[in-house]
């Protein structure tokens, strides 16, 4: 079996760990670099990167888990959030995969999205089963006003259950954050 994560021990990868992540790129949908900037640097990163920081686009990100984090412990992801100018999103997320192993199904569904995500330390690949909500969802839910379960897709749902450690229910998962990323 292939290796879908790779930490490094710094910021380079040995030959070994990038053979694995073109491997998993090559399979990939789409691939995301990701980067936790300090505040204090945070200026020169903006500037060298050319971007304008009032393009950045405001997520707010709901995670859901059981308090002791069964689901991440076992490499699932559910998650919820609010896109600034956009409509609301859901995600059932199983991380590390190996896309070739995926069952057909499960790869060929218009709503799953295979991506690798690098960061300085390492990769990881996922598979993760998106579904598009109402500009209103995901704040009705944390308000409390709609159940966790309403967010998620029939073949979410599904999906969640294959694969969350037995006995776990969405709408028994407490909602984690809210957190605020800025995408450029």
């Amino acid at each position: 079996m292939a290796s879908a994560q790779a930490p490094t021990q710094g910021l380079q990868l040995s030959g070994d760990e990038l053979g694995r992540l073109l491997a998993l790129v090559d399979d990939a949908d789409s691939v995301e670099l990701k980067l936790t900037v300090p505040e204090a640097d945070q200026r020169s990163a903006v500037q060298a990167l050319g971007m304008d920081p009032l393009d950045a686009q405001i997520r707010q990100v709901f995670f859901f888990d059981t308090p002791d984090l069964a689901l991440y412990n076992a490499g699932v992801v559910a998650r919820a959030r609010r896109v600034q100018k956009k409509g609301d999103d859901s995600v059932i997320k199983l991380r590390p995969v190996v896309p070739s192993e995926l069952p057909a199904d499960v790869r060929n569904s218009p709503n799953m999205v295979v991506e690798v995500d690098a960061m300085p330390g390492g990769f990881v690949c996922s598979a993760s089963l998106k579904r598009t909500l109402g500009t209103t969802d995901v704040k009705a839910c944390a308000m409390g006003e709609r159940s966790k379960r309403k967010l998620f897709s029939k073949e979410q749902r599904a999906f969640f259950a294959e694969h969350a450690p037995a006995g776990i229910e969405l709408d028994d998962l407490r909602i984690l954050g809210p957190i605020f990323v800025d995408a450029a």
